[in-house]
């Protein structure tokens, strides 16, 4: 991508001549013009005029660094960016680039999926161009026990991003994200620790932006919908991300300096999960129902059953409907 044409395209504010450019990057009129080419191809909109030069008038909405990366401003996450038109899995992509020493706030973004998937093993329809699929890259100083709290954390940056286009999230615990009970959003966090020493946090979020009704496979189309089928119009998918990443940046650096109570204090605000009747089943296939009452300082579920207060810290909860 031709980073420092469109750096002077935006700089300008209006027409820039070809003849300024060459002179300021220290190139020939030819290369200018060959990188302007370049940008139309990737989907920039602009404009020439004799005697003028060019103007910028638009920029595509694709999941691109130099659009992402545009007036981010965050202090740590997503100060790098790096982004695919497709890999297998956003986060297997950022896992080997953390083992190889990818610095803390690192951010992967792929334009398609093959093979995400979300908590359980479950597969996460992700098609080209519809959604956003990133992962983030996070170096801790809490200690491992901690780490699993990324996981609401990350549903209530999404949440907040969510507020600022107009839509009201609800989070099913521990961290789906869901509109009239259809998943909107799912959050996979997986982690890297010695006994008492986080090595790295990735946090996937997979979120459906401009999905159709149509468009979702047949299996899913009862239980998925997108952000665009709740608003009634398409989102930008470049400035989600961005405040997704600023929303991220502020609760992370927060949770460095205070600890995951703000965090959850935030999460039961959004929670549908809580004072409903549940059922649960656990890693070990064990299954009981009762009502979630909150969540513990450690961010696991509380449900009272006839027998009494059970603590859910992993497992498939399913809220139960009235009588």
């Amino acid at each position: 991508m031709s980073r420092d044409v469109l750096e002077l395209l935006r700089a300008a504010g209006g027409y820039i001549s070809g003849e300024k450019m060459a002179e300021r990057l220290g190139v020939t009129r030819a290369a200018v013009w060959k990188k302007i080419a370049a940008l139309r191809d990737a989907g920039y909109d602009i404009s020439s005029a004799p005697r003028s030069g060019y103007v910028l008038r638009s920029a595509p909405d694709r999941l691109i660094e130099t659009e992402i990366s545009q007036d981010l401003k965050t202090a740590l996450v997503g100060r790098k960016v790096i982004c695919y038109d497709v890999v297998d899995s956003t986060n297997l992509v950022l896992k080997n680039l953390a083992r190889e020493g990818a610095e803390d706030g690192t951010v992967v973004v792929a334009d398609s999926q093959g093979t995400g998937r979300g908590r359980m093993e479950r597969a996460f329809f992700s098609p080209p161009g519809k959604g956003i699929w990133v992962s983030i890259l996070l170096r801790p100083t809490f200690l491992p026990q901690d780490a699993p709290k990324c996981t609401l954390m990350a549903a209530v940056a999404v949440a907040r991003a969510m507020e600022k286009f107009g839509l009201r999230a609800a989070i099913k615990w521990p961290n789906d994200i869901l509109h009239d009970g259809r998943k909107l959003v799912g959050i996979l966090t997986e982690m890297s620790a010695e006994m008492d020493c986080v090595n790295y946090v990735v946090i996937g979020i997979g979120i459906n932006v401009n999905i159709a009704p149509e468009e979702f496979p047949a299996e899913l189309r009862a239980i998925a919908t997108s952000l665009m089928q709740m608003k009634g119009a398409p989102l930008p998918r470049v400035a989600f991300l961005q405040e997704l990443l600023r929303v991220l940046d502020d609760l992370y650096a927060s949770v460095q300096r205070e600890g995951f109570a703000p965090v959850l204090a935030a999460w039961r605000e959004y929670a549908v999960t809580l004072g409903q009747e549940v059922r649960v089943i656990g890693p070990a296939g064990e299954e009981f129902e009762g009502v979630a009452v909150d969540i513990d300082a450690e961010g696991a579920l509380l449900v009272d059953t006839a027998e009494g207060r059970r603590r859910v810290l992993a497992g498939d909860v399913s809220i139960r409907p009235r009588a």
